[in-house]
């Protein structure tokens, strides 16, 4: 049997490059991303307890209930190993630190969950393979399944459950600002299904997924240079919120090689090469003056 206590971490993310190919009628959008994580991230401690689950969220407004994916993380994970736990009497505290802003296109939540089903086979000692972690992580949402993965770079196709590892970034810094708004992922798949998606036909969406494929054995076999950096939502979501081009405007004079979006929004990231680490810590005080989250990260090797 394990202890009675585990600490865990959920790194944040930040999306490289993120090709919109598709759309199901479910509503889900078919990617093709590259997914870097990098050294910010939550920190969850989890407890045993009688048949229950308690969530805490110290400082954070998140809720504690089932609208927190950790909780029907949690929830889900002890459902799905009643027969496996037997007679045990299974329940959790969870108590959530977080570092990683919410709402902020950086996969706090998702990485959250992820974190707390892997955290829970480790408590419960259930000894669940990667593929039954995987299977309940496609359960909870689209982006869950790249945490469960150990991998610290990701490419991800389908709606985000086809994946295979990539090579991490190369020397740089990454130079991250959340403006502090919060951006509905749901909102932004939406307009970009209502503009740029109705005016692309079935043979251009031949040549995304052609491309995207071709990316992705590249990316297996080097890193992504600057020039690469691609985000398709990234211009729905600055057209409603002008910081967002502000901001990379400020990292590039900053003496960032390259800036974008990460995922739907609205964090902005600079990476600066390791030979300009000192601009990138100039540049990395001068926006945190103005944005409190400001993070001057490495990506996660």
């Amino acid at each position: 049997m394990a202890g009675d206590i585990i600490s865990v971490s959920a790194p944040a993310k930040i999306n490289l490059y993120l090709k919109v190919t598709g759309r199901r009628e479910d509503g889900y959008h078919f990617l093709a991303t590259l997914m870097q994580k990098i050294g910010l991230d939550d920190k969850l401690v989890l407890r045993r307890r009688r048949p229950g689950i308690k969530l805490a969220c110290p400082e954070s407004d998140l809720p504690v209930d089932e609208k927190n994916l950790a909780y029907r993380a949690a929830q889900l994970f002890f459902d799905t190993m009643k027969e496996r736990l037997g007679t045990c009497p299974a329940g959790v505290d969870i108590t959530l630190n977080k570092s990683i802003p919410i709402a902020a296109g950086l996969g706090g939540g998702s990485s959250d969950a992820a974190a707390t089903l892997c955290g829970l086979n480790l408590l419960y000692d259930t000894n669940c393979s990667v593929d039954e972690l995987f299977a309940m992580a496609v359960r909870l949402g689209a982006d869950v399944p790249q945490f469960v993965v150990d991998w610290p770079v990701v490419w991800a196709t389908g709606i985000g459950d086809k994946l295979q590892p990539a090579i991490p970034l190369g020397d740089f810094k990454i130079l991250l600002v959340n403006p502090g708004i919060s951006v509905s992922t749901k909102w932004v798949y939406e307009k970009f299904a209502l503009t740029a998606w109705q005016n692309i036909n079935n043979l251009r969406n031949s040549q995304i997924e052609s491309v995207t494929r071709e990316k992705g054995s590249a990316f297996a076999v080097r890193p992504i240079r600057p020039d690469e950096l691609a985000n398709d939502l990234e211009i729905i979501t600055a057209e409603h919120y002008p910081v967002i081009d502000m901001l990379k405007k400020k990292l590039l004079e900053g003496g960032a090689s390259a800036a974008l979006m990460s995922g739907s929004g609205p964090s902005v990231f600079g990476l600066f090469h390791g030979s300009c680490e000192s601009q990138a810590e100039t540049c990395y005080k001068k926006l945190k003056k103005d944005f409190g989250n400001t993070f001057l990260v490495d990506p996660l090797h």
